[in-house]
């Protein structure tokens, strides 16, 4: 499976909180939502669609997956509901426990202790993309490790001034192939990275 990472990300690298206010204000982040005047359902969302459409399962961090579970299970009967409620679903926490998953169906716990090896086994399996939204602590351990195939960003024209990003600072240089670009009437360049090399 290729692992695909589609993300929201300010100019200055930032992709805390993009959905709402209370959505994730640790370390005192007060932009929560800064994503929604940018949206554009024919650009932005359409990127998205894309890659659901080649993903067999989901993969998603603690908060991101406890964010998404509270609010697509109750949305049964919209299409991107249903569809997001009937991927295969895991989930890298160290703190949930396997009751704890049942609150959305088809959801898989995978123990963060054991996550780069799980991730690499899925990634070494058959099938079609593996997709990751959000979830940036897990993405930058992803990019650490080279497991991500695809980056797709949502780049919004504005900075946020701090916050969590998904790129790893460890000082290692790592190429990627721009693939495609598309601007939004909003100012949102979807811009499409796969991995590339030193040459």
């Amino acid at each position: 499976m290729r692992i695909v990472v589609s993300e929201f990300i300010s100019l200055d690298g930032v992709v805390q909180a993009p959905g709402g206010p209370d959505e994730d204000t640790e370390g005192g982040f007060a932009h929560g939502g800064w994503t929604h005047q940018y949206f554009d359902p024919e650009v932005v969302g359409g990127a998205f669609a894309d890659a659901l459409s080649k993903a067999d399962a989901l993969l998603f961090g603690r908060r991101t997956w406890q964010t998404m579970a509270a609010a697509w299970p109750e949305r049964a009967g919209d299409p991107f509901a249903d569809q997001m409620n009937s991927f295969k679903k895991y989930v890298v926490s160290g703190t949930l426990a396997e009751a704890d998953v049942t609150a959305w169906n088809n959801t898989t716990l995978i123990p963060g202790a054991d996550a780069v090896a799980r991730v690499r086994e899925l990634r070494e399996s058959d099938g079609g993309d593996l997709s990751i939204m959000g979830s940036p602590t897990l993405v930058r351990t992803l990019l650490h490790e080279g497991l991500v195939g695809e980056l797709r960003l949502m780049r919004m024209p504005v900075t946020l001034g701090g916050g969590k990003t998904i790129f790893p600072e460890d000082g290692v240089k790592r190429p990627l192939e721009l693939v495609s670009t598309v601007t939004s009437k909003t100012g949102v360049d979807v811009c499409v990275y796969r991995a590339g090399d030193e040459g």
